[in-house]
């Protein structure tokens, strides 16, 4: 009897011609909860240093809004890049192009010429009391600035799927290294965070270093941090490459070792988080000029920024994959939803903070009333556009 060695196996099956995915529950919970994370996100940064928009503030949102900015679009990436690879191998490209523009292209289109406009016209209007939307809204169109807001998301992940199918097209054996090592994961999850720590330093830190954490590429409402735009690819092509093939014996597997050692992970976490605090420290009280950082600062805070980004996406998949709790819960309920909050919730989010801005209460009141009434709002409006005929099939 003739026998097949286990790298042998693996990569046999590692080839095989990708095939649909069942829906995996935990997920889908872990990507809807991202979707409150960056309700959250928006919910607190006025109330911070980083973008002090607001008499009041909280330092513990600080340390919420430096945990989030640092892993939660990347991560989005990554689970967006899950399912991409057998779904081009089910579609004729043309079909799969259709597909990505009404998901996504379309609602990025009618989120940018109303959304975005109606979210920056409460910031507007503090500065000018006496401006008018219609006038607000032709100026951004015109002349600009045409921010676009957290649903540069969307054409990006666009953007990144185009590009997925054409590298199929070049070759579907292009996922394989990064497939084998999510099979390897399953018992080893070092060795996955290993791969993914690396490939994003190597992606992130020499951009980081060149352009600096600020600058953005920007076209109209097509704008993506500059430094951050390798990094985000890289984070959505180990996606595409774990999901390829064996999805269910890799890096993603509730019957891998990831969930039972998800409080390793937790501690693995906290070490390049609390690194970045440090840098930050640095760059406050001991650098002559903060403004203009050397590149060794760079360096150092992008490695502990990749670092942090792999070990909590490790951590919150591990906790979301051991989680055996029995639907519905309320992420459940919230799943189908999640992705038109992520859509409508940012003039919501900031008309909010506008009412509650002469208010003099603490900054933690403020965030609570901003976030619960963003996510109860936008939940809201979300459930009833889908209702109208066709939007489920966008939204």
């Amino acid at each position: 009897m003739i026998t097949m060695s286990h790298s042998a196996t693996i990569a046999a099956e590692t080839h095989a011609e990708p095939k649909a995915k069942v829906r995996n529950l935990s997920l889908d919970r872990a990507r809807t909860f991202l979707t409150l994370v960056v309700l959250l996100h928006h919910a607190v940064i006025p109330y911070t240093h980083f973008g002090h928009t607001d008499p009041a503030s909280w330092i513990g949102f600080d340390i919420i809004v430096l945990a989030t900015d640092s892993f939660f679009m990347a991560m989005f990436f990554f689970l967006s890049g899950l399912f991409t690879w057998p779904g081009i191998a089910r579609k004729a490209p043309q079909v799969f192009l259709r597909d990505r523009l009404l998901r996504l292209g379309l609602p990025f289109a009618v989120a940018a010429f109303t959304v975005i406009p109606l979210a920056y016209y409460a910031i507007a209007l503090r500065e000018d009391p006496e401006l008018t939307f219609a006038a607000f809204w032709w100026k951004t169109v015109t002349s600009g600035p045409w921010p676009s807001g957290p649903i540069w998301f969307v054409w990006v992940l666009l953007a990144f799927d185009l590009t997925a199918s054409l590298l199929y097209r070049v070759s579907t054996h292009l996922v394989d290294p990064g497939n084998r090592i999510s099979i390897r994961g399953f018992k080893q999850p070092a060795a996955f965070w290993l791969m993914l720590a690396v490939v994003t330093i190597i992606a992130y830190v020499p951009a980081l270093v060149y352009f600096g954490a600020n600058r953005w590429f920007e076209f109209g409402p097509f704008s993506v941090q500059a430094s951050r735009i390798l990094l985000y690819f890289a984070y959505f092509f180990i996606g595409v490459s774990v999901g390829a093939a064996n999805f269910d014996r890799g890096i993603p597997s509730a019957d891998g070792q990831l969930p039972n050692s998800r409080w390793l992970w937790v501690i693995v976490t906290l070490i390049p988080y609390c690194l970045m605090w440090c840098m930050i420290y640095i760059k406050r009280e001991i650098l002559d000029n903060p403004d203009v950082l050397p590149h060794w600062y760079h360096v150092f805070y992008g490695t502990f920024f990749a670092l942090f980004s792999a070990s909590i996406l490790l951590a919150i998949l591990a906790f979301f994959l051991h989680s055996k709790t029995p639907g519905p819960t309320l992420l459940d309920r919230m799943q189908a939803d999640a992705y038109g909050m992520f859509l409508v919730h940012y003039p919501i989010a900031l008309w909010i903070q506008y009412a509650l801005f002469d208010y003099e209460l603490p900054a933690i009141v403020k965030a609570a009333i901003g976030f619960v009434l963003t996510v109860m709002l936008s939940w809201g409006v979300t459930a009833s556009l889908r209702k109208i005929p066709g939007a489920s099939h966008v939204l």
